[in-house]
C-alpha cells in the first residue's frame, strides 16, 4: 500500500511539472507605423501639451457633464448586452476551472457489496455455495498522467479563452460608454435642430403674414405670396422631422441605458452640454496594444498556439492510472478488521501507431493559429485606422467650425439686407428666399459640425482604449 501511494505521488509530481509541446509564444510585430500619421489634416493633433492619455482618465473624469455621467453609470448597471458579456466571463472562468482540474486526480470513495449464488457444477467445492463480498475503497479512476503536456496545453488554451472573454467584456464596456455618449449628443443635436426649425417656421410665418397683408392691398404679387408659403411649409415639415428624430433618439438612449431616462437628465441642446476633457493620443501607436479588443485578439492567438501543443501531444503515448486502497471482506461485519486491507494498481499506456486523423487535426490547428494571427494583425490595423480618422477630424474640425460660424454671421446679415431691400421695393422676394435658405442651411451645418466635434472627442477616447475600467 505504501508503495502504491508513493507511485501515485510521483505521478502527480511528474504530471504537474511535465513539459509542453506548444510552440514558444512571441508577440508578433505590429503591422502599423510606429508614429501617428502627419499632414495638413493632422496639424496640432500630437502636440496637446499637458493633456492626459485616454488610459490615464476614467470615463467619469473624461466626461465632465454630470447628467451624462449619471446616464452612463445607469447604463453600465442595466445594459443587457454588457450583462451578457459579464456572464460570459463567469462561464469562461468556470470552463477554465474544469479544464485545470484535469491535471489533478479525482479521488472517489466507493462502497460496494455483492451476494451471489454459485451452482454446484461451477463451484470449486462441487457444492452449491453463496458468495458474499463487501468493500470500501478510496482511489483514483483513469487519471491521465500528463507526461507530454496535453492537458497542460488544453488548460493554457482555456485560460487564454477566459482572458479573452474578460477583454471582450472590457471592450463591450468601452463600446457602451462611447455609444451612450454619442446617443446623448445626437439627441441634443436633434433637439437643437428642432428649436431651429421651430424658430425658422415662426419667422417664415411672420414673413408670410406680412406679405399676405401687402398682397391684400396690392403691394405684393401672388407669386411672392406662394413663395413665402413654400418656406412656411418646408419649415413645418422640418419641425415634424426633428420632432420624430428627437423621439427616436430618446428611445435609443433608453434602450442603451436599460431603463427610462429621467427628463431632467436629457439635454436641451448642444450648448447645454459640458464638453469632454482634451486628451493626447500619445507619442507612439504602441498604445493601441493595450486596447481591450486587441488584447482579446492576442489572447485568442495564444489559445491557438497552446492548442498546437495539445495536438502534438496526441502523437505520444497516453498513460492513465487507476488505483485504490481500502478494506474488503466476505462479510459486512469483517470490514475494517485486521487483515482486511486491500489495494489495486492498474496503469495503462496507449501508444498511437497509425491514426490519420491526428495528422489532419494538427494541420487544421496550425491553420487555426494562422487565422488567429491574421485576425490579431487586422485588429491592430483597424484600431490604427480608427485613431487616425479621429485625429483627422480633430485636426480640421475647429477650422471648419470657425468657417461655418462666419458663414452663419454673413448669411444672417445678407438675409437682413435682402429683406430690407424687398420692403423698400428695390428687389423681389426671390432674393429674400435665397438668403433665408442659405441662412437655414448654414445654421443646420453649424449644428452638425458641433455635434461631429463633440462626438469625435468621445470616439477618440474610446478608440485609444479609454472607458474600459
Amino acid at each position: 500500500m505504501k508503495r502504491n501511494l508513493f507511485l501515485l505521488l510521483v505521478g502527480i509530481v511528474i504530471s504537474l511539472t511535465g513539459c509542453t509541446l506548444a510552440p514558444k509564444y512571441t508577440r508578433p510585430e505590429a503591422p502599423i507605423p510606429l508614429e501617428w500619421p502627419g499632414g495638413p489634416a493632422y496639424k496640432g493633433t500630437q502636440s496637446t501639451s499637458g493633456a492626459p492619455t485616454a488610459t490615464d482618465l476614467q470615463w467619469r473624469e473624461f466626461f465632465a457633464d454630470v447628467r451624462l455621467q449619471w446616464i452612463i453609470e445607469t447604463a453600465l448597471n442595466n445594459n443587457r448586452d454588457l450583462r451578457v458579456a459579464a456572464l460570459n466571463v463567469q462561464r469562461a472562468r468556470a470552463l477554465h476551472g474544469i479544464q485545470r482540474a484535469e491535471l489533478f486526480p479525482a479521488l472517489n470513495a466507493v462502497g460496494s457489496g455483492s451476494k451471489q449464488r454459485v451452482p454446484a457444477d461451477l463451484s470449486a467445492t462441487g457444492k452449491t455455495t453463496t458468495v458474499e463480498q463487501y468493500s470500501v475503497t478510496l482511489g483514483v479512476a483513469a487519471w491521465e498522467i500528463d507526461f507530454f503536456g496535453r492537458i497542460q496545453s488544453l488548460k493554457d488554451r482555456a485560460l487564454e479563452e477566459y482572458l479573452a472573454t474578460e477583454q471582450a467584456r472590457r471592450s463591450a464596456q468601452t463600446l457602451l460608454v462611447s455609444t451612450v455618449a454619442n446617443a446623448y449628443l445626437t439627441l441634443a443635436a436633434d433637439r437643437e435642430n428642432l428649436k431651429l426649425a421651430q424658430s425658422t417656421r415662426d419667422t417664415q410665418q411672420a414673413a408670410y403674414d406680412l406679405i399676405r397683408r401687402r398682397y391684400d392691398v396690392g403691394l405684393a404679387s401672388e407669386l411672392d405670396l406662394r413663395r413665402a408659403q413654400t418656406r412656411v411649409d418646408a419649415a413645418q415639415a422640418d419641425v415634424a422631422l426633428y420632432t420624430r428624430l428627437a423621439a427616436q433618439d430618446e428611445n435609443a438612449l433608453n434602450l442603451l441605458v436599460g431603463s427610462q431616462v429621467s427628463s431632467e437628465l436629457l439635454p436641451a441642446d448642444l450648448s447645454s452640454i459640458r464638453p469632454p476633457k482634451e486628451i493626447s493620443p500619445g507619442v507612439s501607436s504602441e498604445v493601441l496594444l493595450h486596447r481591450p479588443d486587441i488584447l482579446q485578439a492576442e489572447n485568442l492567438l495564444k489559445a491557438a498556439n497552446a492548442n498546437i501543443g495539445a495536438a502534438r501531444a496526441a502523437f505520444f503515448p497516453r498513460i492513465t492510472l487507476t488505483t485504490a486502497v481500502g478494506t474488503a471482506s466476505g462479510e459486512l461485519s469483517g470490514l475494517f478488521k485486521s487483515g482486511s486491507g486491500a489495494w489495486s494498481y492498474a496503469p495503462q499506456i496507449v501508444l498511437p501507431i497509425f491514426e490519420a486523423r491526428t495528422w489532419s487535426g494538427l494541420r487544421a490547428i496550425k491553420v487555426d493559429r494562422e487565422i488567429a494571427l491574421a485576425q490579431y494583425e487586422k485588429a491592430i490595423q483597424t484600431a490604427f485606422r480608427e485613431v487616425a480618422d479621429s485625429l483627422a477630424v480633430r485636426g480640421t474640425v475647429e477650422e471648419q467650425l470657425s468657417a461655418l460660424q462666419s458663414m452663419v454671421n454673413a448669411t444672417a446679415e445678407t438675409c437682413r439686407l435682402a429683406n430690407a431691400r424687398y420692403i423698400k421695393g428695390i428687389d423681389s422676394y426671390l432674393g429674400v428666399l435665397d438668403a433665408q435658405r442659405s441662412l437655414y442651411g448654414a445654421q443646420q451645418g453649424l449644428v452638425a459640425i458641433r455635434l461631429a466635434s463633440l462626438a469625435n472627442q468621445a470616439r477618440l477616447y474610446a478608440v485609444l482604449g479609454g472607458g474600459s475600467d
